[in-house]
């Protein structure tokens, strides 16, 4: 579970996250971090936010970016607002490390997609490409899908996939497996 002074590491990604504000503090209206990607950060795959709004502040460092169509580099004192359902992507492609402000608004699940992101890389279970196996892909795209989506394929196939699968990820108990990493 997530807390205020809580940090969790993700080592596939290249990233450290400090949790400042949880959606328990908040009452839910916003989950504060404080994110450290490392020299050479893993690019996430393209994806959106359906109900939420991210805001981005440079601390320290440089941060590539895709947003829609544009692509530009954040560096020091510079901010980003991401809307709801804009398609973006974020790394750290310097040799040096970057320090985010990240706010999430509001904040939903995210917390608990983090944590769970983080402690699927420390046990192994995201490969250096990114990706997890198959069935767990499934179960967190359908279990978190209210506050990250893929930007491909439609989400509406992807839905359809999840949905359809999901059952199956329960078979193999990947919902009690997985309460390790947000308890």
């Amino acid at each position: 579970m997530a807390y205020k002074n809580k940090k969790i590491h993700n080592p596939a990604f290249g990233q450290e996250i400090l949790f400042l504000q949880t959606l328990k503090d908040t009452d839910g209206r916003l989950l504060e971090m404080q994110a450290t990607y490392f020299a050479h950060s893993k690019r996430p795959a393209p994806h959106y936010h359906p109900y939420q709004e991210e805001y981005f502040e440079v601390l320290e460092g440089e941060m590539t970016v895709n947003a829609g169509d544009d692509h530009f580099i954040l560096k020091k004192g510079d901010r980003l607002h991401i809307p709801t359902n804009q398609i973006h992507t974020m790394w750290n492609d310097t040799d040096q490390h970057t320090i985010l402000l990240w706010r999430v608004s509001p904040a939903l699940q995210t917390e608990y997609l983090l944590e769970t992101a983080s402690g699927l890389s420390a046990d192994g279970f995201i490969s250096k490409s990114g990706n997890l196996p198959f069935l767990l892909s499934i179960f967190i795209g359908h279990r978190y899908s209210n506050v990250f989506r893929l930007a491909r394929p439609p989400y509406i196939i992807q839905r359809l996939v999840t949905s359809a699968l999901y059952p199956l990820t329960l078979l193999y108990g990947y919902k009690s497996k997985l309460l390790k990493y947000i308890d």
